[in-house]
């Protein structure tokens, strides 16, 4: 990077703004490449200052006027701001014209066109690139927005807020002028136009106001908006049910767009949505497509009142928004379909991505004390771990407790913007406790370690559990977090075991029935429990009630109980996991002796087990007899053996499919013929998962590769479709040619539909990978301008190809590396998501280490590379 290093922003500098912005009225006269920006602001001069700095990037400055005078000239302006002379002046009138080129903008950051539509994104700092102003969360100003468009172009003229005036103009343009009522910062301003077509619904609120429901998209997209319209009735119903939480506008709109950077924002009143999470029906989305939708679109909704209503003080407390939204996003999805199956899904995830990233050079607490360039910080732990956090809340203070909590935060801080410790107060006022402890959780940096040891006395009948807690790779003193550890006993025939808590331990329990939450304060602690009748098998962090790597040592007999009866689901599907884990990593360890694999007599029975349990719900099933994915084997390990991790888990694949193949193919057929026509409920969709498992499986064997075909051939929902293709992609086979080709040819015009094509190839763990991943970017389909685009074949290829990416001559490297350099000159935020497989580097062999590094190091010497990707480069290669 040759040009001057970027500035690095520091949470204990943060200062109130000197300058309040009252209100705000900004007017858009749209062109393609000369969209005109009046902004008239109304400013308070709080601090008695003699100029004013506002933000500003990429601005053709037109005029700055103060009190109707033009003091232009007096202005001084560089590349990412504008100073104002405000001598004398404790509130004034100010307006700033502006000029900007939509078409050129492929950053996708402040306004931009996208296939003849307009759209804003202004998270976090995108506003700054539509005018100038204090481009801040702590700002909030009353926002009106006026729209001037030509009519053929732009039939539909959108803001924030409600409707208040709309009319025509000469020379064939009209105008819209919308108000929102309610004061915001910008990075919730939003604004849309093109011509798109909408439906339409009404939801009554429990306050007695009908609320007109919006949801725009292209014509050609109209007859797949439904399920995201029941979405957001059914996220409606829920927040008002749950959290008592009324919409507050008289109407609300959702737009989906093809090219978008994030998954959807949540700007006040008017959604804007990357189309991926709106657009579906049965012949082109997936349950896990639907799934994603209604999430998504709850998401975005909750953030009315967690992230709107009551909003961030500045950027380093991006977690009180979206750690919490998560939380209740997850909880709404739980509610939907299965509890069970989300939270084992939710740990997946966070498991697979987050866990991974808390133990790299990009490793940052849940509020993050320095940032140098705000979107790398839109994470897995900010967004995921955050959300595991407020789940502590939730358990420590139970369903009302957080309830009580969240009406004292919302009465406190209704209109404001505030901090990740009013969370905490609010919380803790509400129930009168002590939750100062939790703070640490959002300070510290990287995945705490649970050790458990445990003790019987057959005498007494006294059982004691000895709890110990560390963050290993902590650069700082490690200071106790906090950590509910729920546990169960068991007798070895699954009954629940009753107990005494100790006196002394009391205080620092919950008890509900036989379960019971241990609250560790301490490094370390024991807990002590009498009149235990048996030696227990013991059900520990059931539900994963504390976002921990676990330290046990318990038995593979136990493990297997565990696994047959226990009434915690997750942790029925952890000891599944905990076995195929063991069985991988004494096979790795055969692999690198260079000795024969084999699978254990223990591993084979709890399989078989599971696969014949008929009472299990099918959901959980399908997850139980999943083997653990290739990226969280990987962190069982200081240092990755990629060919062993690789070879092993496929060949125990391959050894399961083999010694089941009867069973599975069995079930197979029972669950293809228990459904016909494609239903989204939590029954149809626990089938189809199960259905899916079991074909993975099959299509390891060369003598089932038909089944997959057939499978393609006639199913009717893309659910089902995509199941046989993603089997098929992994085969040297012609089928997954003529199906991959068929596939093409009949969705080659649907864009979401097209990505799945991309994807399953970039994944696919053919011998030849690279080269079908070289031969995808250049496809005439392949745009580098389309973020999606882009994440479905690059974003994909780095994060999940593990033989494509990771080969030992290093071009999977050297590919990579070219693409990041060509994506920062287009879109450096997309392009600082597809480096971030490069940041583990030292966790490799030192061949690929090396070759790794050279990668990284091309990158960093590119010339103007953006902030975005000179961050994460740069902090990956200053890792000692």
């Amino acid at each position: 990077m040759n040009n001057q290093s970027p500035i690095e922003h520091f949470l204990k500098d943060y200062k109130t703004p000197d300058f309040k912005i009252e209100k705000i009225f900004l007017e858009f006269n749209l062109a393609a490449m000369n969209t005109r920006v009046s902004n008239t602001m109304q400013v308070l001069n709080v601090s008695n200052q003699t100029q004013m700095v506002l933000d500003g990037e990429g601005l053709q400055l037109v005029s700055v006027v103060v009190n109707k005078q033009n003091i232009t000239d007096e202005c001084k302006q560089n590349s990412e701001s504008l100073t104002i002379p405000c001598i004398g002046l404790e509130s004034f009138e100010l307006k700033i014209v502006t000029q900007i080129e939509p078409e050129n903008n492929t950053a996708l950051e402040g306004l931009y066109r996208t296939s003849g539509n307009y759209c804003t994104q202004c998270e976090a700092q995108g506003f700054r690139k539509i005018t100038y102003f204090l481009d801040r969360p702590d700002v909030l100003t009353l926002f009106t927005t006026k729209i001037i468009a030509d009519k053929n172009e732009n039939s539909v003229l959108l803001s924030n807020g409600n409707l208040i005036e709309s009319g025509d103009l000469d020379n064939n343009r009209h105008y819209a002028v919308w108000e929102d009522p309610f004061k915001k910062p910008c990075y919730l301003f939003a604004l849309v136009a093109g011509n798109l077509e909408y439906i339409q619904d009404t939801f009554h609120t429990q306050d007695g106001r009908a609320v007109d429901l919006r949801i725009y998209v292209e014509p050609k997209n109209i007859d797949k908006c439904q399920h995201a319209m029941d979405s957001l009735i059914k996220s409606m119903k829920w927040d008002e049910t749950r959290f008592g939480l009324v919409y507050d506008l008289d109407i609300y709109m959702v737009v989906a767009v093809d090219d978008f950077n994030m998954g959807a924002m949540e700007n006040k009143g008017l959604n804007v949505f990357n189309s991926k999470f709106v657009l579906a029906k049965p012949e082109t989305a997936t349950d896990v497509d639907y799934e994603g939708i209604e999430a998504v679109i709850g998401h975005e909704y909750f953030h009315n009142w967690t992230g709107n209503r009551v909003t961030c003080r500045d950027w380093f407390q991006l977690t009180l928004k979206e750690g919490l939204t998560v939380f209740r996003d997850q909880e709404f999805t739980a509610d939907m379909l299965s509890p069970s199956v989300k939270r084992i899904d939710d740990v997946k995830r966070l498991r697979s991505n987050q866990f991974p990233e808390d133990a790299g050079p990009m490793s940052h607490p849940i509020q993050p004390q320095s940032y140098i360039e705000m979107n790398n910080f839109y994470t897995m732990t900010v967004y995921e771990k955050g959300a595991e956090v407020v789940r502590l809340y939730h358990t420590l203070l139970g369903e009302k407790g957080f309830r009580k909590g969240m009406d004292l935060y919302f009465s406190r801080h209704d209109g404001q913007a505030v901090t990740v410790e009013d969370f905490r107060n609010a919380m803790g006022d509400a129930n009168d406790i002590d939750l100062s402890q939790l703070h640490q959780w959002y300070l510290q940096s990287g995945t705490p370690v649970l050790n458990v040891k445990t003790d019987y006395e057959f005498a007494t009948k006294e059982f004691t559990i000895t709890l110990s807690q560390s963050i290993p790779k902590l650069k700082d003193e490690f200071k106790p977090l906090l950590i509910p550890v729920k546990i169960a006993l068991f007798s070895n025939e699954g009954e629940a075991l009753s107990f005494d808590i100790s006196s002394e331990d009391k205080a620092n329990t919950i008890v509900k029935g036989t379960e019971v939450t241990l609250k560790l304060t301490s490094k370390t602690e024991q807990f002590r429990f009498k009149n235990v009748e048996s030696n227990p098998v013991v059900s520990l962090l059931r539900g994963f009630s504390a976002p921990v790597i676990l330290e046990y040592e318990q038995s593979d007999q136990d493990l297997a109980g565990l696994a047959r009866f226990d009434s915690d689901s997750f942790n029925r599907w952890e000891s599944m996991q905990t076995l195929a884990l063991r069985e991988i990593k004494h096979n790795i360890h055969l692999y690198e002796e260079g000795q024969p694999l084999t699978v254990s007599d223990t591993f084979k029975k709890a399989f078989n087990s599971v696969l014949l349990d008929v009472n299990v719900d099918k959901a959980l099933k399908a997850l139980a007899l999943t083997l653990p994915d290739l990226t969280y084997i990987g962190e069982q390990y200081q240092q990755l053996n990629v060919d062993a991790i690789y070879h092993v888990q496929r060949w125990l694949k391959q050894a399961i499919a083999t010694l089941f193949e009867q069973e599975l193919f069995g079930l197979y057929t029972q669950l293809n013929q228990a459904l016909t026509k494609y239903q989204y409920n939590k029954e149809d969709i626990a089938i189809r998962k199960l259905k899916k498992v079991c074909l993975d499986y099959l299509l390891l064997l060369p003598n089932q590769i038909q089944l997959g075909k057939q499978q393609f051939s006639q199913s009717q929902n893309m659910t089902d479709v995509l199941a046989a293709l993603e089997a098929l992609s992994h085969t040297d086979s012609r089928e997954r040619e003529v199906c991959l080709s068929a596939f093409y040819d009949k969705w080659k015009d649907d864009t979401l539909v097209l990505d799945k094509w991309f994807s399953l190839q970039a994944g696919s763990h053919h011998i030849h990978s690279l080269q079908h991943v070289r031969e995808l970017v250049n496809h005439k389909d392949f745009k580098y301008t389309n973020p999606n685009r882009v994440r479905s074949v690059l974003g994909v290829f780095g994060r999940l190809n593990m033989l494509g990416f990771h080969q030992k001559e290093g071009e999977g490297y050297r590919f990579l590396a070219e693409q990041v350099i060509k994506l920062d000159n287009l879109n450096p935020q997309v392009a600082a998501r597809i480096v971030a497989p490069f940041t583990h580097w030292q966790r490799y062999d030192s061949e690929r280490q090396e070759l790794m590094k050279q990668a990284l190091k091309r990158i960093l010497e590119t010339e103007n590379l953006s902030k975005d990707v000179y961050e994460i480069v740069s902090k990956s290669l200053n890792v000692s």
